[in-house]
């Protein structure tokens, strides 16, 4: 296939301001950070904290794990990360950078540095806007003023103790180009070591990126003593194209998100800047390599879909469920006779698990054993508890269908594996709907954590309007549904159901494509999967309300 075919090379060694390989890209994951801010998307402490562990399993140089002033609980993220993650060598003795995010506000700058330092490789990563329409109208600050700003907050930082401190220019593709090139200058004085160029509102096109890198390398004063970093919207679909583009200008550190999620469009994709240097960067991008693990992209890419509850459309690039299904007959004779006829790259070099064995089918006679093999070949490295978790809910359902498929396995980790302890839990439902009274009634009973239970009834429009209302008597918070989807996973009568629901304090937000974020209650979001589809929404439902209540409950205690 098409990936470098020459040995791997080894990871150099850090300093914050220089790589010692000119052609080594360093990988900036802001997963935790600029990924988290998508709606439906928040964590909590624990998710954040095994998905940066599984970031540092992945080669990730730089994680970028939250904006520490944004709330105590992630601050509370952060600063785990930075004690366990920040201190722990990989086997190769690779150990990441913990960036703490922060405005070019002292106090933010204080607050993060707290959160890191104890990483044996803390960073402080401030940012400010550059562009007229920012500092006009958010910021209400002259040219002069904010480029003060910058330069004393990044002194500020390395007064601290810091001494890899990252300067963003927010909208820096819809600055003005002098400007640009002097705040950078002067910030690279003050201690600045990597200055990242931010195409904020996505608008660039990949050539207009990579001359602007070009300028900014030949016109600011210092800049060959730092390093420059690009971060990529993807508001036109090229977050990606911009980000290579980039790296071929010069950038050596490039800010990716798994599976492409963030704020709007999203960010640059991990996966495709990844794997596009993998596969091109002998022959078309001069040498350019990065010391990513390729073959734990996928298992990173189901957790963070899990944890975050944002879903892949299935022909994303490389991680979709499609990305490597062949449905055409000429594609399938082609695939026959040689793989490499419609295939650039191995579903093995991502992480995907072949088996050549005929394929096991799961029913209800099916053991732990094949059930785990199951899971492996999907891509799923789960731990011996997390496979027990699963296995009598598995055979709850195989006694029901004659065959659990693929897409049931995924729904039921989804579920039953990457949500936390519950606060709420099911009991009991009675639901009674149809069209002879108009109205759906339904009676629930929850389990509290402290093993209490609490009924509740309720009417509304439907079976599932009237059980979330009844819900909401029990748990006795105002929540709003934002999104609400329910999909048949599998074909046929024996049907099974994944309900997909994000949700939010009532009054927090108008809609779900909300425009301010909330810091103490941002939007929510809960997967179900059941035979039963009402029973799937309440799963759902439920487990969205405990990710809220959770949030609550740190709010509250902080």
């Amino acid at each position: 296939m098409a990936t470098n075919a020459s040995t791997p090379r080894g990871r150099p060694q850090y300093y914050p301001h220089h790589i010692p390989d000119p052609s080594y890209v360093r990988i900036l994951d802001t997963t935790l950070r600029d990924g988290e801010q998508s709606p439906g998307a928040t964590m909590t402490s624990q998710e954040k904290l095994r998905i940066a562990r599984q970031l540092a399993h992945l080669g990730v140089d730089v994680i970028q794990p939250g904006f520490p002033s944004a709330s105590d609980d992630d601050f509370l993220a952060v600063k785990m990360i930075a004690q366990e993650v920040g201190n722990t060598a990989a086997h190769d003795g690779h150990i990441p950078v913990i960036a703490g995010f922060c405005r070019c506000v002292r106090e933010d700058i204080a607050v993060a540095w707290e959160a890191v330092k104890d990483a044996k490789r803390p960073r402080l990563c401030t940012s400010i806007a550059t562009s007229s329409i920012h500092m006009e109208h958010k910021l209400r600050k002259t040219k002069n003023e904010v480029i003060q700003i910058a330069r004393d907050m990044v002194a500020f930082a390395r007064s601290l103790g810091c001494n890899d401190i990252q300067f963003g220019a927010e909208d820096a593709t819809r600055s003005e180009r002098e400007f640009l090139y002097e705040i950078l200058g002067v910030v690279i004085e003050a201690g600045a070591t990597t200055v990242n160029i931010a195409d904020t509102v996505g608008i660039l096109m990949p050539f207009e990126l990579r001359k602007l890198i070009t300028d900014i390398k030949a016109n600011t004063p210092g800049i060959r003593n730092v390093i420059v970093s690009t971060h990529c919207h993807n508001d036109l679909g090229l977050a990606t194209a911009n980000t290579i583009e980039g790296a071929r200008a010069g950038a050596r550190q490039l800010e990716v998100t798994i599976n492409g999620i963030g704020e709007r469009a999203g960010n640059a994709s991990l996966e495709e800047v990844v794997m596009a240097l993998a596969c091109k960067g002998d022959h078309a991008l001069n040498g350019l390599y990065t010391r990513i693990n390729t073959r734990r992209i996928l298992e990173t890419s189901k957790m963070v879909e899990e944890y975050s509850g944002m879903h892949l459309q299935p022909h994303k690039a490389l991680v979709g469920v499609n990305a490597f299904v062949h449905a055409s007959g000429i594609h399938q004779d082609g695939m026959l006779k040689h793989k490499g006829t419609y295939q650039i790259l191995s579903p093995e070099d991502i992480g995907h698990k072949i088996t050549t064995e005929i394929g096991i089918v799961l029913g209800k006679l099916s053991g732990r054993q094949a059930l785990r093999k199951r899971l492996e070949e999907l891509g799923y490295e789960l731990k011996e508890k997390e496979v027990d978790s699963l296995f009598l809910p598995f055979k709850a359902m195989a006694e029901k269908k004659k065959v659990v498929t693929d897409i049931d396995l995924k729904a039921l980790v989804s579920y039953k594996v990457f949500n936390a302890e519950p606060i709420w839990k099911l009991g009991d439902l009675q639901v009674t709907c149809g069209t002879l009274l108009g109205l759906s009634t339904t009676t629930i009973k929850l389990v509290n954590i402290d093993g209490t239970t609490h009924v509740a009834c309720s009417i509304g429009t439907g079976a599932v309007d009237s059980t979330y209302k009844a819900i909401n008597i029990i748990v006795k918070e105002p929540i709003k549904v934002l999104e609400y989807s329910l999909s048949s996973v599998t074909e046929g009568i024996g049907i099974s159901a994944t309900a997909h629901v994000v949700i939010c304090r009532e009054n927090n937000h108008t809609s779900t494509y909300a425009f301010a974020r909330d810091v103490a209650y941002p939007t929510f979001s809960g997967t179900g999967a059941e035979m039963d589809v009402v029973v799937a929404s309440v799963e759902a439902y439920l487990v969205a309300v405990n990710k809220l209540l959770r949030c609550k409950e740190s709010v509250m205690h902080s």
